[in-house]
């Protein structure tokens, strides 16, 4: 297995491979496939995830030159999966999902953590698009007397992933895109009390969202890049269904992955 890992990560950092979007749930999906192009089931239908959530979606015409039918392997193909609510979940879809790859010398070079999440405000507008310089780990720590402590600072494990700075400026570039942190949660934020604290302790995050670190894990654990992208659905703060955008944050997705698709396509890490 750590043999076919390595042969995987050697392809990938050689720039083949196809481009991995892991969403929650099959609405995200559905939104950011009608972006990227007309769905077509992927020839290998078999779950790749757990409990059956992540299905292969492969867009049909997404080629980086912007043919159709871009063949198994080749570094225009990109798969929309669906890898469950929540980091734990999503960590291991996507690390079943890029294994499963990985065996059948098809690696990912490239993995997308992608859907609706909650905007800072008034850094991340209802309806406008981020893209992560920083996929962190909010809540993945200790609480103790004088607050909470990050769980690097008790000595182990790992808070931030950082994307690749070229990818992160091209994807938002052409996006149209705000860039900053994204905080992965596992309690949604609902209080403003909450907000607060965490502004204070990430002075620059735009948005929650509850897969983006899990994702982010599993990729750097094939060594394989990663980055985040959201549509703000909902302020963070106090929990208000009423001033949810969820209609508005999905086809933000849709028409972001429209103009993504060229960007996700096209690069590998030799660009950076």
């Amino acid at each position: 297995m750590e043999l076919q890992a390595q042969e995987g990560r050697l392809i990938a950092a050689a720039g083949l491979g196809r481009v991995l979007v892991a969403t929650a749930v099959p609405v995200e999906r559905d939104a950011v496939a009608a972006g990227l192009g007309t769905l077509s089931l992927g020839p290998d239908e078999a779950v790749l995830g757990t409990a059956g959530r992540a299905h292969p979606f492969r867009p049909s015409g997404t080629t980086a030159h912007g043919g159709s039918g871009s063949a198994a392997g080749s570094p225009g193909q990109v798969d929309v999966i669906v890898v469950g609510v929540g980091p734990a979940l999503a960590a291991a879809s996507v690390a079943s999902a890029l294994t499963a790859a990985a065996l059948r010398g098809e690696p990912y070079r490239l993995v997308v953590s992608a859907g609706i999440g909650g905007g800072f405000q008034p850094g991340a507008p209802l309806g406008s698009l981020v893209v992560a310089d920083g996929i962190v780990a909010a809540d993945l720590g200790a609480e103790t007397e004088d607050g909470f402590v990050p769980v690097t600072e008790l000595g182990f494990g790992t808070v931030r992933h950082q994307p690749p700075a070229d990818l992160v400026r091209r994807a938002a570039d052409a996006a149209g895109a705000r860039t900053g942190a994204v905080l992965t949660v596992s309690t949604v934020t609902g209080t403003a009390a909450r907000a607060a604290a965490l502004r204070e302790r990430h002075p620059t995050a735009l948005a929650e969202a509850m897969e983006g670190f899990g994702v982010a894990e599993a990729a750097a654990a094939q060594g394989v890049p990663v980055l985040e992208i959201r549509a703000i659905s909902n302020p963070v703060g106090p929990r208000d269904r009423a001033a949810w955008r969820i209609p508005e944050a999905l086809a933000a997705l849709t028409e972001g992955f429209g103009k993504l698709a060229p960007v996700l396509e096209s690069w590998n890490r030799h660009d950076s």
